[in-house]
């Protein structure tokens, strides 16, 4: 099972000092926080994508190069990346060429976000959120599966003889989660193409997020991909530890009570209730994430939220620290312990180049002449005798 890290790069007040970070700031702390992640053994480090203040994560792949330029063995993720806004082609080059670069240390959470002015930004039409994910992302696994492409769609202009470059490290694409707190299409979406299934349930009861991964679940059975218990499951979570759980209540207090996305909602004890937020010992975040598994089945991913609301770094790094040296362990141990042995592996690049290999045979990475020529829209062989 993967255990790692998400930061949607959020530039918010330190309710205790009012200081506010700069944009250069936060993004060297949310650097400082992958190489730790790794340095503790967590597995994967992931980004969100946003296009609006107060948030600085407009650049994913510019931002997960640079971690990997620093790290060896985390993987590079991110949070969200926008399929409806983002066009296809570029998320196709943008994630390959990242793949490359990293030794395939890469993959992706497939969303729509969760802010609506960001359509209009793009020239998009919220009103066509979900058609607009379903066209691009068919899209988008032609670019990485097929040389050449010849599309036609509703939303972007038409592909003829196109070749995506570079072409997918080892001719395997970077592995595809589907992210959707509450929509079953996008459930249907990633169970009809086999791929992985992210509940991000940090703002949501526990019956929401086993009805999403039951109907992900069943859908993924009813396409062939496998039995119900072995599709791909990952989840959020939150939580914030301190050696004694009453001084973690009283610290992270009035981050809770202050914070954009709680402050004036539900107390601190209603929320941890009723969602994966969990404020206490690092024994109690055990013990409460042994269970999620109750709920959803053996799963695969279980990313953790721990930067959020205006922390400092100091305290984040922290909580990061203990994450991976005295949750981490404890909860790779016993959860692995009762999965059975026809539950797949988290998926990672080496596992899925062995799949291709034992399926295909080894993959020829020489450099093919005979794809796209982007140049003039022709292939070298159609080309031959016009001059």
């Amino acid at each position: 099972m993967q255990f790692g890290i998400f930061t949607i790069a959020d530039i918010t007040p330190d309710p205790l000092t009012g200081k506010v970070p700069t944009e250069n700031e936060r993004l060297q702390n949310m650097i400082e926080q992958g190489r730790l992640a790794e340095q503790v053994g967590l597995d994967v480090f992931a980004l969100g994508e946003h296009h609006n203040p107060p948030f600085v994560t407009s650049s994913p792949t510019t931002t997960l190069a640079y971690l990997g330029a620093q790290t060896e063995k985390i993987i590079l993720s991110t949070a969200t990346t926008l399929i409806t806004t983002n066009d296809p082609v570029k998320i196709a080059e943008d994630y390959a060429m990242l793949q490359h670069l990293t030794g395939g240390r890469v993959d992706l959470v497939m969303g729509r976000g969760n802010t609506g002015p960001v359509y209009p930004w793009f020239g998009q039409d919220i009103r066509k959120g979900i058609e607009i994910a379903i066209e691009n992302y068919d899209l988008l696994r032609r670019l990485w599966t097929e040389d050449v492409v010849d599309w036609e769609g509703q939303f972007r202009t038409p592909l003829q003889q196109f070749t995506a470059t570079p072409r997918p490290l080892d001719g395997v694409a970077p592995f595809v989660w589907h992210g959707s707190i509450r929509s079953p299409q996008i459930a249907e979406q990633a169970a009809y193409y086999g791929d992985g299934f992210l509940h991000n349930n940090i703002f949501w009861p526990m019956s929401h997020t086993k009805q999403m991964v039951q109907l992900y679940r069943e859908r993924y059975e009813h396409y062939g991909h496998g039995k119900a218990h072995q599709a791909y499951v990952g989840l959020g979570g939150q939580a914030f530890m301190r050696r004694n759980s009453q001084d973690a209540v009283t610290e992270f207090r009035p981050y809770f009570d202050n914070a954009p996305v709680y402050g004036g909602g539900p107390s601190m004890e209603d929320f941890t209730a009723q969602t994966p937020l969990t404020v206490g010992s690092p024994e109690q975040v055990v013990e409460r994430y042994l269970t999620m598994a109750d709920n959803v089945g053996d799963y695969q991913r279980q990313m953790f939220l721990m930067d959020h609301a205006g922390l400092p770094q100091k305290t984040v790094l922290e909580q990061i620290e203990l994450l991976g040296t005295e949750v981490v362990p404890v909860l790779r141990k016993e959860l692995e312990a009762r999965k059975p042995a026809d539950v797949p592996e988290a998926p990672t690049h080496a596992l899925r180049v062995a799949a291709a290999e034992a399926e295909n045979g080894s993959f020829d990475d020489a450099y093919k002449f005979e794809t796209g020529d982007n140049w003039t829209g022709l292939r070298a062989e159609d080309a031959k005798g016009q001059h």
